[in-house]
């Protein structure tokens, strides 16, 4: 799967172990933004060793066709994780999609960009008709981003995922990709 070029110098592309320091970098200086918004994370996730034994896991996943991470790049810094996880072929064709931007490039419409070219690739590449994704009943902005691109709130679940240290409510939405 080669890289996706998306406006103003930005690209999407598939994670590898050898990125590990950029992305230990990226969740490092990114720490106190993402910790409302996604499960509390030990010291040693914030290692390059921690990073590189999680990337060399995801290629396994990858390999097997059940997840996809992928980062998003301005130039060469990595601004941004894009995951397709939980893919299921046969009768569902059917996957999760999560995200988190930089708090530097947050509120541009990057996150919205990413989300349509994935969403083109998963359609496109990995024949699945449907994608799903979830956000905190509280961020607006990631239900912007997934409403901009034809995700429907399909339902709402309480104590969905802990985040945060706390269980806490997700809306819950759907893209039906093909008809």
């Amino acid at each position: 799967m080669p890289q996706i070029a998306l406006p103003d110098q930005l690209r999407l592309r598939l994670l590898e172990a050898s990125d590990a320091k950029q992305v230990t970098g990226s969740y490092t200086r990114n720490r106190t933004h993402l910790e409302q918004w996604e499960p509390a994370r030990p010291e040693e996730f914030f290692t390059e060793q921690w990073q590189a034994a999680n990337l060399a896991a995801s290629a396994s996943a990858r390999q097997s066709g059940l997840a996809y991470p992928f980062g998003l790049f301005a130039q060469d810094e990595l601004i941004g994780r894009f995951n397709i996880t939980s893919v299921v072929h046969g009768a569902f064709q059917s996957a999760n999609l999560g995200y988190w931007i930089d708090k530097e490039h947050c509120g541009q419409g990057l996150a919205s960009q990413a989300v349509a070219a994935l969403l083109s690739m998963a359609r496109n590449d990995l024949g699945l008709h449907r994608m799903e994704a979830s956000t905190l009943a509280h961020n607006y902005g990631s239900q912007r981003v997934l409403e901009k691109n034809g995700f429907t709130q399909i339902g709402m679940a309480p104590n969905y995922l802990k985040i945060n240290g706390r269980w806490q409510d997700h809306n819950l939405y759907q893209a039906i990709l093909h008809d």
